[in-house]
Order: C-alpha cells, then sequence, then structure tokens
C-alpha cells in the first residue's frame, strides 16, 4: 500500500511539474508573439503578399500566384493556401523567404485530401517538400517592410590576386606589386630572311 502511495505521489508530482512547465512555456510564446506582432514599421501578417510558383508536372505549365495570408487559390484540382509568409530582416546575414502553405488536391473520386501542410523556404526548397506525384509548389518571394536597423553585412570577400608565397629569391611577395608584363618586340625584316 506504502508503494502505490508512493508512486502515485510521485505520478502525481510529475503532472504538477508538466503543467506548470507548459503554462510557463504558454506565457513565453504568448509574450514573444506579442511582441513580434507589435514590432513598428513591420508590415502587418495581412497585408504581407506572397507569390507561390505552382508547378503541375504532368504538362511542364507553372502558374504564379500573389496571396495574402488566410487567401487560398484553386488551380485546376488543387488547392493553395497561404497562412503565413516571412522574410528575413535586411541586416540578417542568412537571407530566407519563407511560407507557411497548405496544399489540397482533390482526388478522381472527388474528395479533397490534404498533401502538405508546413513551411516552405525559397532558398532551401530540400528543406521541406511539397510531396506529391502531380504538384510541386514554392515560394517565390514574401513583401513586407522591417523598420530601420544596421546596415546590411558587406559580402564576404572570396580571393585576392596576390599571393603570400615566398618567391624563390627569399623574398615575400604579401604587398608587393605584380611585375610588368613584358612585350615582345615586333618582328624586324631581318627576321622573315632568317627562315
Amino acid at each position: 500500500m506504502r508503494r502505490l502511495a508512493a508512486s502515485l505521489l510521485i505520478g502525481l508530482t510529475l503532472a504538477s511539474c508538466n503543467r506548470g512547465a507548459e503554462q510557463a512555456n504558454k506565457s513565453v510564446t504568448k509574450k514573444a508573439v506579442a511582441s513580434s506582432v507589435n514590432q513598428a514599421n513591420v508590415t502587418p501578417m495581412a497585408q504581407r503578399v506572397a507569390i507561390l510558383g505552382i508547378l503541375n508536372k504532368r504538362n511542364g505549365i507553372v502558374q504564379n500566384v500573389a496571396l495574402h495570408p488566410g487567401q487560398s487559390a484553386r488551380w485546376k484540382d488543387v488547392i493553395v493556401r497561404l497562412r503565413a509568409c516571412e522574410a528575413t530582416a535586411p541586416w540578417e546575414e542568412e537571407k530566407l523567404t519563407g511560407a507557411f502553405v497548405q496544399v489540397d488536391v482533390q482526388g478522381s473520386d472527388k474528395r479533397i485530401r490534404r498533401v502538405f501542410s508546413g513551411w516552405l523556404y525559397k532558398e532551401s526548397p530540400s528543406l521541406n517538400v511539397v510531396e506529391h506525384p502531380v504538384y510541386d509548389v514554392w515560394p517565390k518571394s514574401c513583401e513586407m517592410t522591417y523598420p530601420a536597423g544596421p546596415p546590411a553585412p558587406a559580402a564576404p570577400v572570396t580571393s585576392s590576386n596576390l599571393s603570400s608565397a615566398r618567391k624563390s629569391g627569399g623574398e615575400s611577395n604579401a604587398g608587393a606589386a605584380a611585375p610588368p608584363a613584358v612585350e615582345a618586340p615586333p618582328p624586324s625584316a631581318a627576321d622573315n630572311n632568317a627562315t
């Protein structure tokens, strides 16, 4: 009996801990959502516009659709719903354009089935893929604005023409200018007669 009471007490204690953690997570999530919604000069979700591409793999035709979050578009037997779209701020190093999309397809039995629901990213299409034998959907852009922030990071320097390798004379080439180009003298009449 004591073992049963002890295990019941431990179970209730753990359950109450989890409930408290869930409530704490919910309050943190609500605060994060509220702070992102109240950011000044950020385009509200309802005013953003996403351009989605829809490919019919049977005939290779691509249809571009412009949607606001909450809108849907039907093309033949596919329905695409845009729930949200987001683009990283200009001052962020990694540029991402994402859209939360739901894709429903009407089957030959006239029933509509959900084939995809999730985030799609323009820059990494393999991260989350619409797996359907006939249709493919991807985001092309998300038009939104951000408040003025720090300047965009400079593009990384990829290569330099100067070599840091030592020359055969033992001198370092770091900072040395390239040697001038040597031009060949024009052929003379004597050179033509020698051959």
